[in-house]
């Protein structure tokens, strides 16, 4: 037999592939773990980032940094994440703004397959709530008032093509209401103006809207999950009032594209086990949270379709990038 400069590269491509070769790979991880957070400190992602994060480091021997990036709404670290080398050393906790900024903007990959996805996180769902003494007294009334007055209520978002926008945006076209959005930076200011009376209604996660309804500070109207929230029963699904609309906010974790296989799977099974602990669940409730495990394949089909679905709605609302 010849060896060729071909066939060398041939068979060690084969090697390469192989699922006995990396030994480094079985072991994982062999180094400190980046877990990067396209958020700010202290919402959501961050908090369950860390609470994984603890549990794992502790579970597996090794450091896991959480790092707060908030560059370009977080494209910055989505790109990071996406361009760096497939050794195990560097996650993403994606968040459910991902797919719909997928159909308002090209980050320089492919937004499917620009990641390794290893498992969905926790799922939680918008809230949409207003004043307590605000004239506004359910979802359907909301959306009578809508169609009575169009664009006249307003409702806070965080970035015009945001989860926020895009949900009432499919909400309108179900249902032929129409409101206006106000971007807001932050919550705060949202809700100073909602509980002024300069804002009609605020949408935000239960992990944020949560608290202030069982405070009293605001008034629940609906939430988005498919149905009654477990961790808030009484509430009801906007899908009771627009049938079709069905949307759990999500965080998931995502590495760099061809994370050789068995990483991926093991990250999967250490992240579900961490699900399980009690004390992970308890924390995860207090912030309006339940466990979502999912296969990596599961994960990737689940963001498929919201970036189809949001590009759909997208489209027919005639979104443009903030």
């Amino acid at each position: 037999m010849t060896l060729t400069r071909r066939s060398v590269l041939q068979a060690s491509a084969a090697l390469a592939a192989s699922p006995l070769l990396p030994a480094r790979a079985q072991d994982w991880p062999t180094r400190p773990l980046r877990i990067l957070v396209g958020t700010a400190a202290g919402g959501s992602p961050d908090i369950v980032s860390r609470l994984i994060g603890d549990k794992l480091a502790e579970r597996l021997g090794q450091t896991i940094t959480i790092e707060n990036n908030t560059q370009g709404a977080g494209a910055v670290a989505q790109q990071t994440v996406s361009r760096a080398s497939p050794d195990g050393t560097i996650a993403l906790m994606m968040t459910a703004g991902y797919p719909p900024q997928m159909a308002l903007r090209n980050l320089g990959f492919d937004p499917i397959d620009g990641f390794s996805y290893v498992t969905l996180v926790c799922g939680y769902p918008m809230v949409y709530a207003v004043a307590p003494e605000s004239p506004i007294k359910s979802f359907p009334d909301l959306l009578a008032r809508a169609k009575a007055n169009p664009g006249r209520l307003t409702y806070s978002i965080t970035a015009l093509g945001a989860i926020y926008h895009v949900l009432t945006k499919w909400i309108e076209l179900e249902s032929g209401a129409e409101m206006t959005p106000i971007p807001y930076r932050g919550t705060s200011l949202a809700l100073q103006d909602v509980l002024g009376g300069r804002v009609d209604v605020m949408v935000d996660a239960a992990t944020s809207m949560f608290p202030r309804i069982q405070s009293g500070q605001l008034r629940m109207l609906a939430v988005s999950s498919p149905q009654r929230y477990p961790l808030m029963p009484q509430a009801p699904t906007i899908a009771e009032t627009v049938p079709g609309i069905d949307f759990m906010s999500w965080l998931g974790l995502v590495m760099p594209p061809a994370t050789p296989r068995p990483i991926i799977d093991r990250f999967n099974r250490e992240v579900h086990w961490a699900l399980k602990l009690p004390d992970i669940v308890a924390k995860l409730a207090e912030a309006g949270n339940i466990p979502t495990p999912s296969t990596p394949e599961d994960y990737r089909a689940h963001v498929a379709r919201e970036i189809k679905t949001w590009s759909r709605v997208i489209a027919a609302a005639g979104i443009k990038a903030g």
